[in-house]
């Protein structure tokens, strides 16, 4: 069994976005366009697909790391802000974001609540990341023969 975490990220969340893309499971809103993923941030996103990708990163995430809630998401996608000649101070990302994005994955049946813990990974959304992940291992294993062990 290929699990989420036996595929390295850059090859598994462009996939998964992809999936999601046609599954139409989420899709961004209006303002997505122009919104800055943070304070931290300058701009906004600059890749016409960012909403899919990082719904799938934040799918992964949370098939990871357990339960987590759109508060612990945020610091994990935060980064630090430039203050000019003071120091850099740790910020959280936008919460609206990662907000909109769990609510499309909840909606969809990826994810699922759990009591006061935040959301946590439901059976179809563990099964698309088992599937993509082995698709992705597959195809890394023809090129590195190595792999193949772990298929």
């Amino acid at each position: 069994m290929v699990h989420p975490y036996d595929v390295p990220a850059a090859a598994l969340l462009p996939r998964v976005a992809t999936e999601l893309k046609q599954r139409s499971a989420v899709t961004p809103p209006v303002w997505a366009s122009f919104a800055r993923t943070g304070v931290h941030t300058q701009r906004a996103p600059s890749q016409p697909d960012w909403w899919y990708v990082r719904s799938a990163s934040v799918l992964r995430k949370i098939s990871l790391n357990g339960p987590s809630g759109v508060m612990r998401l945020a610091a994990e996608y935060g980064g630090k802000r430039d203050r000019g000649s003071a120091p850099y101070h740790a910020r959280r990302a936008s919460r609206a974001v990662l907000r909109e994005i769990v609510q499309q994955l909840e909606k969809s049946g990826l994810l699922q609540g759990q009591k006061n813990r935040g959301r946590r990974i439901s059976a179809e959304g563990q099964r698309l990341l088992d599937t993509v992940s082995r698709t992705v291992l597959k195809e890394l294993a023809e090129k590195r023969p190595e792999l193949a062990k772990y298929l």
